[in-house]
């Protein structure tokens, strides 16, 4: 006889991955609420202003965008942008990476969690689309 998983946790699996893909909905959500409140002024999604271009930055080498004039720092940092990276980078640029160029902290770490995965969600690593 072949094993069969009762109904019930069949059902609570699926409604399980449906609250968690809310849930990261919801996040990449916010984080594009707080991207566009606070990273305006400096950055876009697909040109370099001020600061250099959001979209695709998960997996980008830091200081890597041909034609932008980042800081020597952040051309020597070695760094990629991942979700470990782009959190101590949004806690404390300057201490992540001493002599970059960034003034901007997100000191709560729930928003730069949002943040994280709003970027994330940019590169087509993130859980549905904003």
């Amino acid at each position: 006889m072949p094993f069969r998983l009762p109904t019930c946790f069949v059902l609570c699996l699926i409604f399980s991955a449906a609250q968690a893909h809310a849930q990261g909905a919801a996040t990449i959500k916010q984080g594009q609420r707080l991207w566009q409140q606070r990273c305006t002024d400096c950055h876009a999604l697909d040109t370099d202003e001020t600061g250099p271009r959001h979209r695709g930055v998960f997996g980008r080498r830091a200081g890597s965008i041909k034609g932008y004039d980042y800081s020597r720092a952040l051309k020597r940092s070695q760094v990629t942008w991942d979700a470990r990276s782009l959190d101590r980078w949004l806690t404390d640029p300057e201490q992540f990476i001493p002599g970059q160029n960034m003034d901007f902290k997100v000191n709560n770490a729930a928003e730069r969690a949002a943040l994280i995965a709003y970027l994330k969600s940019l590169s087509g690593q993130g859980v549905g689309k904003p």
